[in-house]
């Protein structure tokens, strides 16, 4: 992998889950000194990250993906209802609303013939549109998961361990479940002795 590879998957990285990792660690220590409002710091500094993570997309990867522009959007509303009403239940219930969007983008384009996993990653896989409608289904089953698991973990658990499973736990099955679907994608890569693959590019 190359340094500009690493350094980009690094900083995409940091906008995927640094305000979640953020949130984790702020709750934890606010927990420590100032119990009641934890999750109102945890909230705050929350909201604050996942405006730096969108200016860091915006500015320095000189990109602005729509889900990231929605992902904020649902972040600042729901964590400024929080903060405003004085209610957690709302910064508990917003992945529920955010893996329901991300559910209801996948399958809505599919059912427009769009695939939406296809047009986010086909510059990374060279897949048959079989495959990329396997994955955008799997995917959007699987944020549905997400969805039904925050509210049963936020509904039955205690606010310390959903505010830590938020991270290690999500982070964890989404993981496994993104290796689980590596054999589909080898399954279909094309093979080295593809004449089509190994096919030399015509001069320019």
């Amino acid at each position: 992998m190359s340094e500009r590879t690493s350094t980009g998957a690094t900083g995409q990285l940091l906008v995927d889950l640094g305000p979640v990792a953020v949130f984790m660690l702020t709750y934890n220590l606010a927990h420590r000194f100032d119990e009641p409002r934890a999750i109102f710091w945890a909230t705050g500094v929350f909201m604050a990250a996942t405006l730096a993570g969108l200016a860091y997309a915006r500015f320095v990867q000189k990109r602005t993906p729509p889900m990231l522009i929605v992902t904020a959007v649902v972040v600042l509303v729901f964590g400024g209802l929080t903060l405003a009403l004085h209610d957690a239940l709302f910064i508990k219930i917003k992945p529920t609303i955010i893996d329901l969007l991300y559910a209801s983008v996948i399958f809505g384009g599919l059912l427009f013939k769009q695939n939406i996993w296809k047009m986010l990653f086909r510059n990374a896989f060279d897949l048959p549109d079989k495959a990329w409608n396997i994955l955008a289904v799997r995917w959007g089953l699987f944020f549905i998961f997400l969805a039904i698991l925050n509210e049963v973990v936020w509904r039955n658990a205690s606010e310390v361990f959903w505010a830590n499973f938020k991270f290690f736990g999500v982070f964890t099955i989404t993981i496994a479940f993104a290796l689980a679907n590596v054999p589909l994608l080898l399954k279909h890569q094309p093979k080295e002795d593809d004449p089509k693959a190994s096919e030399p590019t015509p001069p320019a």
